[in-house]
């Protein structure tokens, strides 16, 4: 139930600067360094927002947003609208603003969610959940509506990815294998990678070598060139 901020010394090795004992189990975060919001969704349901202080060695709770009635699984702080994104456990995606504190609005799931992905531009949202589909909805400021869904793994979305310069979707799942979908080229182009012997984990996208970085339950990290062609 705590939540450690670590500092880099001289010395090279990391010591823990805060030490905070929050009321519930933590079961994901969110940290915006440009602001230095720190965002941490519980086990009850409870989003706790904190300010870190210049030096890192004070957090100073903001507020608290009651968003979900089971444990937040994922968190996404959108600096631009001033929203605060999030799934649950409840099958639910909500979000509020992180001036007014406000809840803005929210859509129930097939599944509970352990994938979240905002387009700032288009203000798109991408949901991807233990069904293995992926929602897309599109956010006004109270009301969202349902764009589509993408169908196309056998097992739950474990992580999703946003290339926003392309306009790529990729994502991950239990059943081991990476899907590619060109949001950009609106043909509905969807491209499998398979490299993993177990469930991919997480995945992170590098512009400026346009490579995909997945990890697996399998102990495996693999570097996709998304510069080559590939069949669909």
């Amino acid at each position: 139930r705590t939540v450690r901020v670590w500092l880099k010394r001289d010395s090279g090795q990391y010591w823990p600067s805060i030490y905070h004992a929050m009321p519930s189990p933590c079961s994901c975060m969110s940290f915006n360094p440009e602001t230095r919001r720190l965002s941490i969704g519980l086990d009850n349901g409870t989003i706790s927002e904190f300010i870190l202080s210049e030096d890192y060695n004070k957090m100073t709770l903001v507020k608290n947003y009651q968003a979900h009635q089971s444990r937040v699984m994922m968190i996404l702080f959108v600096l631009e609208m001033e929203w605060v994104l999030s799934t649950g456990q409840d099958k639910h995606f909500t979000w509020h603003c992180s001036e007014s504190g406000q809840r803005l609005g929210g859509y129930r799931t097939s599944a509970g969610a352990c994938g979240l992905q905002f387009d700032v531009e288009t203000r798109h949202v991408f949901v991807g959940d233990h069904s293995g589909q992926v929602t897309i909805l599109k956010l006004e400021q109270e009301s969202c509506s349902l764009v589509t869904t993408f169908k196309g793994h056998t097992g739950g979305v474990t992580a999703l990815c946003w290339d926003p310069i392309q306009r790529i979707l990729f994502s991950g799942s239990s059943d081991h294998s990476i899907i590619m979908w060109d949001i950009g080229g609106r043909k509905g182009t969807a491209i499998e990678l398979q490299g993993h012997n177990d469930k991919v984990q997480s995945l992170s996208y590098a512009h400026h070598t346009r490579q995909l970085i997945s990890c697996g339950a399998d102990g495996g990290i693999v570097v996709w060139n998304m510069d080559v062609e590939r069949q669909e």
